[in-house]
């Protein structure tokens, strides 16, 4: 049942970004599951919850930052990847202290990106 089977949440924005990001973890066996918005990610919850969420920061009606704190305050506790293409101190610090599992910069380097998914994963238990 594909239902049972692991799968990791890709949400951005940016069809450009779902799509290598899909790809690449597919390139890990990895199984990924791309979303536009974090209004259609909420929306797939219902068919289940992945082992890990990969979100850009900066999005349109819900930030990366704000679905994480969402999902959180809604009893959900998946491991949060932010990706972002615009450092900034004060909210790379306000995304640790929300408990995000990592903060990386766009572009991604693979073993930096892989080495927090894993992380991300093995903080499930």
């Amino acid at each position: 049942m594909a239902g049972t089977c692991p799968w990791i949440a890709v949400v951005d924005d940016d069809p450009s970004v779902l799509k290598a990001l899909r790809r690449l973890l597919r390139t890990r066996a990895l199984h990924p599951k791309t979303f536009a918005s974090a209004r259609e990610f909420l929306a797939a919850l219902a068919d289940g919850v992945p082992e890990c969420l990969i979100v850009d920061l900066q999005m349109p009606e819900m930030s990366g930052l704000e679905l994480h704190q969402h999902l959180t305050k809604n009893g959900f506790e998946i491991p949060t990847i932010i990706i972002t293409a615009h450092d900034d101190g004060d909210v790379r610090r306000r995304c640790e202290s929300a408990g995000t599992a990592a903060y990386l910069l766009k572009p991604l380097q693979d073993t930096t990106f892989f080495a927090a998914i894993e992380n991300a994963r093995a903080s499930r238990g």
